[in-house]
């Protein structure tokens, strides 16, 4: 175990996990019309995939710029996973106009 975790292999792995997590709650989308929207789903799984590259990469030895890489797409996949749960205003139907 120590072994696969010192030489970045364990990153390997939890990505492919990541891929059929996609495939098979996009199978569920497609099929019941239910779960998690799959912009939604993409944004999040995307944020936490790219910490695991970031960490991969670290763990693998290469460059700082990969790294670096992976957490800036982190950070964006994040904003827009969180933008996309924010909650939206509602809409006034009645609105005055003013005087």
């Amino acid at each position: 175990m120590q072994e696969i975790i010192e030489s970045g292999r364990i990153v390997d792995i939890m990505v492919v996990v990541i891929a059929f997590e996609f495939i098979a709650l996009a199978l569920y989308r497609a099929t019941t019309r239910r779960g998690i929207p799959l912009p939604a789903l993409l944004a999040n799984l995307a944020a936490g995939g790219s910490l695991m590259l970031a960490l991969g990469s670290v763990l693998k030895g290469y460059a700082w710029q990969a790294t670096a890489a992976c957490l800036i797409v982190a950070l964006i996949s994040h904003v827009i996973d969180i933008a996309s749960r924010w909650p939206r205003a509602p809409q006034s139907q009645n609105v005055k106009a003013p005087g």
